[in-house]
């Protein structure tokens, strides 16, 4: 196994350079540390990350807190850990995946014992308790999502806002009038004042009443079996309906079988729109369902990397607050009403 001292000798440098390259102790320059990790790459040299921690006081790992008791893992979260963990380590730091609930008590251990440099938050709530005690900590932390009022903390977060309203609209412009919700806002959700749930219902009231239109919304549970029984409740209730927005992609498949069910082809009796659900989830169904995709990639890559500016350069990073819009993606679930 190849040591400190043969990279040295493998690069043409002191031991106490690759130290210094190693722990980021003191500067070096650029062409140095170069001809450093090259030598390291060449000779299978493996870094001793407890050393490098012990030497610089950081443990370059973050931790990525997802309320797992609370709220059911997707394929859109998915896209958050994977791009975030990719970006962290593109960047020198690792990426741990800690599903607390969102009782800010449980923080306690994670922010003084010394693992973690920062704390990167989902799944955020208007008023959300972690954010308070995180407040509190000298432990820096990103968001993706936001809280009520989020001043000058530092986050990232989906413009649902906007998604809802090009959604409608695109709906209306086919001509579409009776356009309900299905949301995810049920009692097994667990999460109170979940931002993305109450953000988009709240949009989809004033746009659909802006239009003159009556707003509708149903809640399902976050899978395929809630998503087949809202169908029934949806023709039960609302059987003027021509259109559905959702923002439960778990539920979504269910929802297209629910109807068929019942005798009603999407699209060509109900179109169906997802909104911030992923490429992947949408493909499962047939027909494969048309939605404003979220930006999940992006937001978990730029939530790392507002995380290590604030760790790295605290005194010259401003507070990042970035909201980033769905990308519509048109497949086989919308046509014009009959």
């Amino acid at each position: 196994m190849a040591t400190m001292r043969d990279v040295a000798r493998h690069a043409n440098v002191s031991v106490t350079t690759v130290s210094f390259a190693l722990n980021n102790t003191k500067p070096v320059a650029p062409a140095t540390r170069a001809r450093i990790e090259v030598a390291m790459k060449e000779l299978g040299f493996q870094r001793n990350a407890i050393a490098r921690a012990l030497a610089s006081k950081r443990t370059h790992i973050l931790a990525l807190l997802f309320p797992a008791l609370q709220h059911q893992f997707s394929g859109t979260a998915v896209n958050f850990f994977t791009s975030a963990a990719a970006k962290a380590n593109e960047l020198g730091y690792s990426l741990m995946l800690w599903p607390l609930s969102n009782d800010a008590e449980e923080l306690t251990e994670l922010t003084t014992n010394g693992l973690i440099d920062g704390v990167l938050l989902m799944e955020v709530q208007l008023d959300d308790p972690r954010v308070e005690r995180l407040a509190k900590t000298t432990v820096p932390f990103a968001l993706i999502g936001r809280t009520r009022e989020p001043g000058d903390l530092t986050y990232v977060d989906v413009n649902f806002e906007d998604a809802v309203e090009r959604g409608i609209e695109h709906l209306v412009s086919l001509g579409h009038r009776n356009i309900c919700l299905v949301d995810g806002n049920t009692p097994t959700h667990r999460l109170v004042g979940y931002g993305p749930i109450v953000r988009t219902e709240t949009t989809y009231t004033a746009a659909m009443r802006a239009r003159g239109l009556t707003p509708r919304m149903f809640s399902c549970d976050e899978t395929p079996a809630g998503g087949r029984e809202v169908a029934g409740h949806i023709l039960d209730e609302a059987p003027e309906t021509t259109a559905i927005l959702f923002m439960n992609e778990n539920a979504g498949f269910g929802m297209v079988s629910g109807l068929r069910a019942r005798g009603k082809v999407v699209p060509d009796d109900i179109s169906m729109l997802a909104i911030g659900s992923s490429p992947e989830i949408a493909a499962l169904s047939d027909p494969e369902i048309s939605l404003m995709a979220s930006p999940s990639v992006e937001l978990g890559q730029m939530g790392v990397e507002a995380l290590i500016g604030l760790l790295e350069n605290p005194a010259e990073t401003p507070p990042q607050q970035a909201l980033v819009p769905c990308t519509f993606i048109d497949n086989a679930s919308i046509r014009a009403p009959r």
